[in-house]
């Protein structure tokens, strides 16, 4: 039997969401009654508290953790090597490090199975509450898994993240679970084990492994450590060790001011690694309030403020955008998953959920308050994948999640609508009242994607431009539903990319893959953008710059400068939208209803527009040719994961693209994309040939103007003129003109290596209301002027100047 996607790919019960309401402050106490107590909190902590076994969703729940427990207890047959037949951990040559990683991970997986029999034996419910057999089999598992790998005389081997954190944390949560069944002697043989594998050296310095999630990981297993040990030292140790997580960080691990989280120095992981910091800080707190070790440093206010500066603005409707979790996103169906439970964007935001809700126990009562009535809109508003219903949930989240949508006190508060950039992980998010979308990209510092450990093989061109987007009514699961397996990899939406036949997992391990360029990165006031990247080819020859306008009711989408000498077709993906198992969305071009046979392309020429239904319009402002297709794809997860289920998936698509030809010199597009739209309202959009005025789409500039909106955006790929503006620098710059009869100019230095910019907009402007520090000089009257001084420290980040009309 294999337990799936044991490592991060979710969060167990008794991982980073695992905390029921009601959770008792310590009682004062002798130095002993402390640790006692502390112990019987972390049970709660881990089990949940005041679950009813006979009320849904807890008594399914309930029973499945019985017959998983019931068929590991009859599969354990303890032997050299393995503890279960089919997770064999020791191996005395292992022929690669890849296989010496399996090795290692089948070890955490026996840990693991440990501890869901333990939950089992806990749990009321399951049929084996109280079960002393089974008590007894989990303390021979113990004793073996000791005696045979984890003790202190081994030598650790494969992944380093198995020996400090996977294994111990499974191991001490079952020692609590199963304290009074356990000799001095059993537990003080693992106590010295995990001081062998985790010695407080592991948190001496905050730099490596011992970095943002994975200290908090290890803070974990220091803590459980000095509570089942009796051990002050240790406690204290896990407690102070989180201080370096809550700065915000200028580079590396953590979180930065603008709302990004990145883990492995490269890769933008609020999903992923962010959800396992998030749920792990929320279980220290509250493991350590009103103790003698009760985490204090005041700057653990940061991650109280990042719920909704850095988590909120990747939750749409009770998921997680894909954008933000690195390899999680190839963890589908594991191999050997008997259930077939498909990990997806909405399990990987079911744990958030629940992980917000465990951290605003710990908040100030507005904090909690408004948290509660934002979880409880994501949960009403998650049609596809409703939360309780979802078999990843432990019972204690389960437990949490139930609470805030049975809370009647809490009103449901609405998807926050407006537009944020994170210039520190290349990625933008732009929130309409019916529709989202992110924008992926890649630059010196930010990888195209991660992979590592035999994950996301074919994840190559997901930071060349992705723009993904979901709406409110779409009940298929757009990036959901098998979509990852059985899409084009070399055809994601909005990216331009080489068809050159990259290798699986080509670029490097853990974010190796990394552009040399500077240019990414955009200005926004809050409700609309200018986004840029200066895209280079994973492994190919490929130039391009890319823009995007992020509006009100669409997306202007620009491409540029696309040159490449791979000797293959280059492509700039419109969309390419997963129509599910059945795929029967009427696509309108110009007005006319295209065949819904399978397979159909065509070659579209002199196109104005598209339409989708069910998804979305397309304009192509002058007109376009487009290739367009129907298709059903079959993949499999194994394809994209080693780990992956070899069980065949197919999925139907449409997708829709510019064709560049092969090695293509200055190539280019434009279209708009108009989520959610009718078709009526996207031919209405293409007849106003007004609306949108293209005012550059070169290699040098890109820009437009909205009259009706009063937005001027323009890419400054280098200083120039682009109709009213002139820049005397590369920057982005973006203008509101508002009806009050001010305007918000907007500017960004993408690059970071601005010492200087003048910025003349040739507008009558009366005088400035406001401006940053980094504007150094303003003149008014039948122009503006701004003159900026240093701009390489502000990190990409806007500078808003308001001014009042002439």
């Amino acid at each position: 039997m294999t337990d799936p996607w044991t490592r991060r790919g979710f969060l167990r019960a008794t991982g980073a969401s695992a905390l029921a309401l009601g959770i008792a402050a310590a009682p004062p106490a002798s130095a002993a009654d402390a640790y006692d107590a502390l112990r019987a909190r972390w049970r709660t902590l881990i089990l949940g508290s005041g679950v009813d076994p006979a009320v849904e969703p807890f008594t399914s729940k309930l029973a499945d953790l019985g017959a998983l427990a019931g068929s590991l207890r009859a599969a354990m047959a303890p032997a050299s090597g393995s503890l279960w037949p089919d997770a064999v951990y020791a191996d005395p040559e292992p022929d690669t490090d890849q296989e010496s990683f399996g090795y290692s991970a089948r070890m955490s997986v026996s840990c693991t199975r440990l501890r869901t029999l333990a939950e089992a034996y806990s749990l009321p419910g399951t049929g084996l509450t109280g079960d002393g057999a089974l008590a007894a089999a989990i303390a021979t598992g113990l004793d073996h898994l000791h005696d045979d790998v984890y003790h202190e005389s081994r030598a650790a081997f494969g992944n380093w993240y198995d020996w400090r954190i996977g294994a111990p944390q499974a191991l001490l949560d079952t020692c609590v679970l199963l304290y009074d069944h356990l000799s001095a002697a059993q537990l003080g043989g693992i106590l010295t084990a995990v001081d062998h594998f985790v010695p407080d050296s592991a948190v001496a310095v905050y730099g490596g492994t011992s970095t943002g999630a994975n200290r908090v990981d290890l803070c974990r297993v220091l803590a459980l450590r000095g509570v089942l040990g009796k051990n002050s030292a240790k406690l204290s140790l896990a407690g102070n060790a989180l201080s370096p997580v809550f700065p915000y960080v200028t580079e590396g691990d953590g979180l930065y001011r603008d709302g990004s989280f990145v883990q492995h120095a490269h890769v933008p992981y609020t999903a992923s690694y962010g959800t396992v910091m998030l749920g792990g800080l929320g279980l220290l707190f509250a493991l350590l309030t009103d103790s003698a070790w009760a985490v204090s440093d005041p700057a653990r206010q940061v991650v109280f403020d990042a719920v909704e500066n850095a988590w909120a603005p990747f939750l749409y409707n009770g998921l997680a955008l894909d954008c933000v979790a690195g390899r999680a996103i190839s963890r589908g169906v594991a191999a050997g998953d008997p259930a077939a439970r498909r990990q997806d964007d909405h399990v990987r935001g079911h744990a958030i959920l629940a992980s917000i809700v465990l951290l605003g126990q710990g908040a100030t009562d507005a904090e909690n308050a408004r948290w509660r009535g934002l979880v409880k809109g994501w949960m009403q508003r998650d049609y596809y994948s409703p939360p309780l219903s979802d078999p990843f949930l432990g019972v204690p989240s389960l437990a949490l999640l139930k609470g805030v949508q049975d809370d009647r006190t809490v009103s449901a508060i609405a998807e926050p609508v407006g537009h944020r950039i994170f210039p520190n992980m290349a990625r933008a998010t732009h929130r309409r009242p019916t529709w989202a979308a992110a924008i992926s990209m890649a630059d010196q510092r930010i990888t195209y994607y991660e992979t590592g450990n035999g994950e996301n093989l074919h994840g190559w061109h997901t930071g060349s431009g992705m723009l993904s987007w979901w709406g409110d009514t779409y009940a298929g699961g757009q990036y959901s539903d098998d979509f990852w397996p059985t899409v084009d990899p070399y055809r994601l939406p909005g990216t331009t990319a080489s068809r050159k036949v990259l290798a699986d997992a080509a670029g490097g391990d853990w974010g190796a893959s990394r552009p040399d360029v500077h240019w990414v990165g955009g200005a926004s006031d809050g409700q609309r953008a200018a986004i840029g990247q200066y895209l280079k080819g994973l492994q190919s020859t490929l130039l391009a710059k890319k823009s995007w306008f992020c509006l009100d009711d669409a997306i202007v989408c620009l491409g540029a400068g696309i040159t490449c000498r791979d000797g293959t077709v280059v492509e700039s993906t419109v969309d390419n939208r997963n129509l599910g198992p059945v795929g029967n969305a009427a696509l309108t071009v110009d007005g006319s209803v295209q065949p819904l046979t399978h397979p159909w392309s065509a070659t579209l020429t002199d196109v104005s527009w598209v339409h989708l239904a069910g998804h979305a319009g397309y304009v192509f402002p002058g007109r376009a040719t487009v290739r367009a297709r129907r298709e059903e794809r079959t993949g499999r997860w194994s394809d994209i994961n080693k780990n992956g289920a070899a069980t065949p998936v197919a999925r139907h698509y449409l997708t829709l693209w510019a064709d560049h030809g092969t090695d293509p010199s200055g190539a280019g597009y434009a279209y708009l994309l108009m989520p959610g739209a009718s078709a009526a309202q996207s031919a209405a959009r293409a007849a106003d040939t007004g609306w949108l005025s293209v005012s550059a789409n070169t290699d040098d500039q890109q820009g437009i103007r909205v009259p009706s909106l009063g937005f001027t955006g323009v890419t400054f790929w280098f200083g120039g003129t682009v109709g009213a503006l002139t820049a005397s620098a590369p920057c982005a710059v973006m203008i509101s003109e508002r009806s009050d009869g001010t305007a918000v100019i907007c500017v960004s230095d993408p690059m970071r290596a601005q010492k200087t910019l003048t910025l003349t907009w040739r507008r009558a402007v009366a005088s400035v209301t406001s401006r940053p520090a980094t504007v150094t000089g303003a003149t008014t009257g039948a122009s503006l002027t701004l003159t900026f001084g240093d701009l390489s420290g502000t990190a990409g980040a806007t500078q808003s100047t308001v001014v009042r009309l002439g």
